[in-house]
């Protein structure tokens, strides 16, 4: 509501027209005629697109000023090299960080979460690290387009002391874990991924073989979901199965483990195969947790003894250096037999990292950079028995 102080529309009408009120009649049709033409707004001047600058590098302007910015700089070479100085000093502000997750962020996470509301049916702790693992590697391929999924990736094992190499691509590579983490799932009285036709008694490299040349599931970037939901189904079953469930034998074909260092040796070989992925796509990749890694290298120090042959009573020391490390004492003789300090004839130290790309047979023995003392053939024989454990 106005007040009795303000003009109306008409008293200021009719102030303008000097105390007389005219009221407009209507429009000739000539007047459409006189009418000025409407034109399109100027663009901005280059004083203005050249202020813009440190905005646009920052992502701050408007659509409307990003365009007429972008455009300027196909025109101005000035503004161009400016416009790339001052993006570069923006990429310094806020540098890239890796998107991959830090290998204790996840089980921190759930350590929080658990502690506020402890989950009715756990984990085992022997599951934990290939529950871990394959959830890095799925983050890992989450945003993989087309294209990456057909990137090349050699596979390197160690074998008949002769490094061997596959080429696969990223999908064969997954189509590999897939396949071979199908073992624990019979085991388990689960679907065998490979279904009816899978090779029967059939070890790793020959269920990968099957798979790669007679896959139910194509070998593309659709491999990815039967993977995850089958890591999935094995975490979730084992979880409810209890503690008697670890001893139960998996089949490898030529010999067996314990489901408890099935599924450490299946973290260990999905963490290798992340790896290798990384490098194939060029992207960084963190190793695992110290206390996984610890146990990683703890089960191919116990495989060990049943990859040697030697005299009765000789035992060797191995140190394993950085995080996940630890003392380890393997018996020569027989996997029967028990260490012993007394008759060590030598010992050898290893980085941890280093010790586990041997047993992947990613590198050779005599790649190895070992501190070493004591008996040579000793040393040789745990060396190469380390890099026998790897296979395709």
């Amino acid at each position: 509501m106005t007040g009795p102080s303000e003009d109306t529309p008409d008293d200021a009408y009719e102030q303008r027209a000097g105390g007389r009120a005219r009221i407009p009649g209507p429009r000739a049709a000539g007047d459409d005629l006189d009418a000025p033409e409407t034109l399109p707004p100027a663009p901005p001047s280059h004083a203005v697109l050249k202020s813009l600058l440190g905005a646009w590098a920052l992502a701050a302007c408007s659509a409307e000023e990003t365009k007429a910015v972008e455009d300027h700089l196909t025109e101005c070479a000035p503004c161009a090299e400016e416009a790339l100085r001052l993006r570069d000093a923006v990429g310094l502000l806020h540098p890239e960080e890796s998107l991959d997750l830090k290998p204790l962020l996840r089980s921190r996470v759930l350590e929080d979460c658990l502690g506020k509301r402890p989950a009715r049916i756990p984990v085992p702790v022997w599951a934990n690290p290939y529950d871990t693992e394959t959830a890095r590697l799925d983050a890992l391929l989450r945003d993989f387009g087309d294209s990456e999924w057909h990137t090349p990736v050699r596979l390197k094992w160690f074998e008949e002391e002769r490094r061997r190499t596959h080429r696969t691509t990223v999908a064969g590579v997954i189509g590999h874990l897939l396949t071979v983490d199908g073992m624990i799932a019979t085991a388990l009285g689960l679907d065998d991924p490979l279904g009816p036709k899978a090779p029967p008694g059939g070890g790793p490299a020959d269920r990968t073989e099957h798979f790669w040349n007679s896959s139910p599931y194509p070998v593309t970037r659709k491999v990815r979901e039967p993977w995850r939901a089958q890591g999935h189904t094995l975490v979730r079953t084992v979880s409810f199965a209890g503690r008697g469930v670890a001893e139960l034998s998996v089949d490898y074909g030529g010999f067996a483990l314990p489901l408890g260092d099935a599924f450490l040796e299946r973290a260990f070989e999905c963490w290798v195969h992340a790896w290798d992925i990384a490098e194939a796509v060029d992207y960084p990749y963190e190793p695992p947790s110290g206390p996984h890694l610890h146990r990683m290298i703890d089960l191919a120090a116990r495989l060990l003894p049943g990859a040697l042959a030697g005299a009765p009573g000789r035992t060797l020391h191995l140190e394993i250096e950085g995080a996940g490390g630890g003392g380890w004492d393997i018996a020569l003789d027989s996997p029967a037999a028990k260490p012993s300090r007394e008759h060590t004839v030598a010992e050898v130290a290893l980085d941890g990292l280093e010790f586990c790309q041997l047993a992947a047979g990613h590198i050779s023995p005599e790649e190895a950079a070992v501190g070493q003392t004591g008996d040579r053939e000793a040393i040789r024989d745990v060396l190469f028995a380390a890099a026998s454990l790897s296979r395709l």
